[in-house]
């Protein structure tokens, strides 16, 4: 017989293995709207081959994003099952909000928000690590403009290369591209969403003396997220993928491989830097990027606009419904 104890954390790890679900089909459209939105896969075929390379990621990365996700948020003495359980029905509660009105808004900073609003609940602001935050926070604002900067270079470049290739030529070739641009693409987001839940589930384990704070993330952890996030991509965000394949700019297969790409690159980037960075924001930013570069008019900006204010929101709700989950949980328990 298991104790008591050990149920609950199994069910809280369970929690956060649903949260890395609905972060894979609420960001799913991240990883295929642009090779949908240009035809070059149909969208079963698309999620199947991103969810394949979200999953690769498992094997192939480092775990420095869930290590800052579990040590630079929130102060260690304040995590409790209660605090992490509030975290993650705040970001899961966010998510699918925002996916419901398909508003592509970030999974990361829900989760983020909600994980320091719990905490703040539990032990007021003292609960907080400003630093790693404010670390996070700087993320927020520079990764959309990485993106938005990578997509137009690279944009500038392919058309620099191609300038005197017919049109149809070029169309061949980056139908091709793409599949490569994709697979960079979802690889980099698979590399960087599922160590968030990876973090989160360290943090639980530490909190109930399952694990030494210094430990390595367990192989069972890291093989468990990357499934979640994988299975969750095969499940598709449709409401999504429309608004950000086809309502910012719409894409040829040229313009998909330099935002995938320029997208990826700068989600890797920030990988390797231990960075919890938002994949929707970057992504954004290289579809926006790409816009920009073939005409200023060709982004529609009231859709921008929408989005941006869904980032805006997304950390003070995601707190907000943490804070009152877990305000919930200790009526309930009490």
């Amino acid at each position: 017989m298991l104790e008591p104890s050990l149920i609950l954390v199994a069910l809280v790890v369970f929690v956060a293995l649903v949260f890395d679900f609905v972060n894979g089909f609420h960001d799913a459209a991240n990883s295929v709207a642009t090779i949908v939105s240009t035809r070059v896969l149909s969208p079963r075929a698309a999620v199947l081959w991103a969810a394949v390379f979200n999953f690769i990621a498992a094997f192939a990365f480092g775990t420095a994003v869930a290590k800052m996700v579990a040590t630079g948020v929130v102060h260690a003495h304040v995590v409790t099952i209660p605090v992490i359980l509030a975290a993650l029905l705040g970001a899961i509660v966010w998510d699918l909000i925002t996916w419901w009105y398909g508003i592509p808004s970030s999974s990361s900073h829900a989760l983020i928000g909600a994980f320091a609003g719990a905490g703040v609940a539990a032990a007021g602001w003292q609960a907080v690590k400003f630093g790693g935050f404010g670390k996070i926070g700087a993320a927020i604002l520079v990764s959309p403009l990485l993106g938005l900067g990578c997509g137009w270079v690279l944009m500038k470049l392919v058309n620099c290369l191609m300038r005197n290739a017919r049109p149809a030529n070029v169309d061949h070739w980056f139908r091709r591209l793409q599949l490569v641009s994709a697979a960079i693409y979802s690889f980099s987001h698979g590399s960087n969403d599922a160590q968030k839940t990876m973090g989160i589930i360290m943090a639980l384990l530490v909190a109930a003396g399952q694990l030494a704070a210094d430990a390595p993330v367990p192989l069972l952890v890291i093989f468990g997220c990357h499934l979640a996030i994988a299975l969750g991509t095969l499940c598709g965000g449709w409401r999504i993928v429309q608004t950000m394949g086809m309502r910012i700019v719409r894409l040829r297969p040229v313009d998909g491989f330099s935002a995938e790409t320029g997208g990826g690159v700068v989600i890797l980037l920030m990988s390797h830097l231990g960075i919890p960075v938002s994949t929707t924001h970057t992504i954004t930013g290289a579809i926006t990027g790409v816009g920009v570069c073939r005409r200023f008019s060709a982004v529609r900006w009231w859709v921008a606009r929408r989005i941006v204010w869904a980032w805006i929101l997304t950390i003070p709700c995601s707190a907000l419904i943490a804070a009152g989950s877990y305000y919930l949980i200790q009526w309930v328990t009490d």
